[in-house]
């Protein structure tokens, strides 16, 4: 989807390097998936432009500190952020760590640590006296909802003055899901999804830990066209329909 949206020549997103690895990875993508539609494909790059700005302000803040990416898989978002002097650590499971590692080799202050991200024995291998920020880019919703809120409470507790920046789907998203509903024409389904959360709900989340002193939703920027440009900003605002976007991307502070 990044890849396809960052080959338009009015692209939200400039992503040369998700362009160059579809080129290269050998895999079925639209056989599999599908071809990407342009909607999709632009819902995609905007919520990832949105992690970006999180990270991005980060960076002006601690131009030193380090980014943490738990489960980005093929995530591409150093070579679009990178400010040449952070450190950053990807937590992947060890198969996906292989794969990414073949395709992205670590680099001096990039690199990537083969360890489930429920294993909080990661959080040993990142120096906070500069700064952390911890970003979960679709990730939680594949979780149970026991282990969400012992992965934050684990981040808050270790990273005091730390941030995390994390996507959610609504309940209704999470349901069709676990349901096994949500197909592609060519019989891809989407894995289920146990954890869900309504934009209503955000709040909720300070209750993991004590140090988690804020909470909130984090807008995606204006796209283009008639829909990202006009009706997706308005309903973020709406208590009718706001529960009703696919998904929504948060950012949660910790004292």
């Amino acid at each position: 989807m990044r890849a396809a949206e960052a080959r338009r020549a009015r692209t939200v997103l400039d992503d040369p390097k998700a362009v160059e690895l579809v080129d290269r990875i050998d895999y079925p993508f639209e056989e599999t998936f599908g071809a990407p539609t342009p909607l999709l494909a632009q819902g995609h790059a905007l919520r990832v432009r949105t992690f970006d700005t999180a990270v991005r302000a980060f960076l002006d803040e601690h131009p030193d500190g380090t980014v943490v990416t738990l489960a980005e898989g093929l995530e591409t978002q150093f070579w679009r952020v990178d400010n040449g002097r952070a450190r950053w650590l990807c937590v992947e499971l060890p198969e996906t760590a292989e794969v990414r590692r073949a395709l992205l080799p670590d680099e001096d202050r990039r690199r990537t640590l083969a360890r489930s991200a429920l294993d909080l024995s990661w959080r040993d291998e990142v120096d906070p006296a500069r700064g952390v920020l911890i970003t979960a880019q679709g990730l939680l919703m594949y979780l149970r909802p026991t282990e969400v809120k012992d992965l934050i409470a684990g981040c808050a507790e270790r990273f005091r003055g730390g941030t995390l920046v994390f996507d959610a789907v609504p309940r209704w998203f999470s349901a069709r899901t676990t349901r096994g509903e949500m197909r592609t024409a060519q019989g891809y389904r989407t894995p289920p999804m146990p954890w869900g959360m309504d934009a209503g709900e955000l709040p909720k989340v300070r209750t993991a830990h004590p140090a988690i002193t804020d909470v909130r939703e984090v807008p995606p920027p204006r796209g283009r066209g008639f829909y990202y440009g006009a009706v997706a900003p308005l309903m973020r605002w709406l208590p009718a329909v706001r529960n009703l976007r696919p998904t929504m991307t948060a950012i949660a502070r910790f004292s």
